[in-house]
């Protein structure tokens, strides 16, 4: 049986999903390659949110030659000039141009690389076709000097609603009838990665011909994931503590963001003073763990870390606790990820200005970059001018001027 993934690869770059301001900058990087001032692009962003798809999609729509190499397959410098050095300057035999996609270049990060991260720059600087490079996190400090001649497109983890639409579309061509809050449950949990929830309709529709809200127990690996929602109703309704002790096993993020989850959310469930108070005595217990961890790495402390935030918390209280609340996700988090990515790229722009002040990226953070912003939000011509200079992306421009 055919793969639904590549059955129903886009053709065009009209069919990927939920992305139509970054596959617009990505088309115009490639087919605009000769009048660009950087000669390679950054797509980024989670997997399966269509990176590698929208590069393949402009491609086939424009009668490009698409070059893919996976950065895991190579670590140095040698094996980077064999395959993508003379892809770079080759001729394509079989259309009018090409592409050359470097896929997951975070393969080339850590101490096995030996070279190969500075040999793609130095390809990407002399290269004669467009390079698309893509990543989960290219504002990691390790890529600081690819990143200074990379435009960059951020492709964002896409809502279940467009999930859903796609998963309905694929199925209809299929002829597999389907229960609708069974396919949006599988849109949902498959955390936007578009071919995790082809790849799980595929498999329940291949079963029977149909997918309904009971074959989700037959999904392999995911249907094992539960959400942090689900986890905190096991602890805040239980007193029991086995049931507490295995009710985070299948939440999939880490223990960090529960705290912040049962922080926000404890004050709603617990109305108790001692209840609360006895809650938030195992959870500062729980980071002092965590705290030695980092400091001696002594892992086998995570068993008590887990162990007092489901069984302490649910234990701490009484008795159950009538009525239900609505969990909802701490906004702490999305301070967390607003504030790393201001200065993620606050800094990113400062090693651009330090290379050309011939300073410190400490000094002209300090220093320069204040005078920089307020020159972007006050005086359009000399801006114009600075962008030139430092050879600042799209997306730097656009965030100095917020």
């Amino acid at each position: 049986m055919r793969s639904w993934i590549h059955k129903y690869l886009p053709k065009k770059s009209s069919d990927i999903v939920g992305q139509d301001e970054s596959v617009v900058k990505l088309k115009k990087f490639i087919l605009d390659f000769k009048t660009q001032k950087k000669k390679a692009m950054i797509a980024y962003g989670p997997p399966g949110t269509g990176k590698t798809s929208s590069v393949h999609a402009i491609g086939n729509e424009n009668n490009l030659e698409v070059i893919e190499v996976n950065a895991s397959d190579f670590r140095n410098k040698d094996k980077v000039n064999s395959i993508i050095g003379a892809a770079s300057k080759q001729m394509s035999l079989f259309a009018k141009s090409k592409v050359i996609l470097v896929d997951e270049i975070d393969g080339l990060s850590g101490t096995k690389d030996r070279g190969g991260l500075l040999a793609l720059i130095r390809i990407i600087k002399k290269t004669s076709f467009p390079m698309v490079l893509t990543a989960f996190d290219p504002y990691d400090r390790k890529y600081s000097k690819l990143r200074r001649i990379c435009d960059l497109s951020f492709f964002d983890s896409l809502g279940y609603v467009d999930v859903f639409k796609k998963l309905s579309a694929i199925c209809e061509k299929e002829g597999v009838k389907f229960e609708e809050m069974a396919l949006k449950s599988i849109a949902r949990r498959c955390g936007g990665d578009l071919r995790a929830a082809i790849n799980d309709a595929q498999t329940l529709g291949s079963i029977k011909n149909s997918i309904e809200k009971a074959d989700l127990e037959n999904l392999p690996d995911r249907k094992q994931t539960e959400t942090i929602q689900e986890a905190l109703f096991k602890i805040f309704k239980t007193t029991d503590p086995d049931i507490a002790l295995r009710s985070l096993d299948n939440v999939n993020i880490d223990y960090n963001q529960i705290l912040l989850w049962l922080d926000a959310n404890l004050p709603k469930e617990y109305k108790k003073p001692e209840d609360l108070y006895r809650a938030y005595l195992h959870m500062s217990k729980a980071d002092v763990y965590s705290r030695r961890i980092r400091r001696w790495q002594h892992w086998r402390f995570m068993v008590y870390i887990f162990a007092l935030i489901s069984a302490g918390v649910a234990t701490a209280k009484d008795e159950k606790y009538k009525g239900m609340v609505d969990f909802t996700e701490t906004k702490r988090l999305l301070k967390i990820w607003m504030s790393n990515q201001k200065f993620a790229k606050r800094k990113a722009i400062s090693e651009k200005i330090a290379k050309k002040t011939h300073t410190s990226v400490k000094n002209a953070i300090k220093d320069t970059f204040p005078y920089i912003k307020n020159i972007y939000l006050k005086n359009k011509t000399m801006a114009e001018g600075i962008t030139s200079y430092l050879e600042l992306s799209d997306d730097e421009v656009t965030w100095l001027r917020k």
